[in-house]
């Protein structure tokens, strides 16, 4: 993926600030033809500086629903 405003070789030195990094800008700018796994965007959610309402949709996307 190439960014025109971050100097993603020194962000790729620290492996959870880039992969926090590129979430976000996967999630932002879109992914093309590429899948965001679902294990990775549960693990970094909290850590994700998105949209609240984004970052709410995808929590109600995730998360399993109450069955009642």
């Amino acid at each position: 993926m190439y960014n025109w405003s971050t100097n993603t070789i020194e962000i790729h030195k620290d492996k959870t600030a880039y992969s926090i990094w590129k979430l976000e800008q996967l999630i932002n700018f879109g992914v093309g033809s590429a899948k965001i796994k679902k294990q990775k965007l549960l693990q970094l959610m909290s850590s994700l500086d998105i949209d609240p309402a984004k970052k709410k949709y995808l929590s109600f996307l995730l998360w399993p629903k109450k069955v009642s």
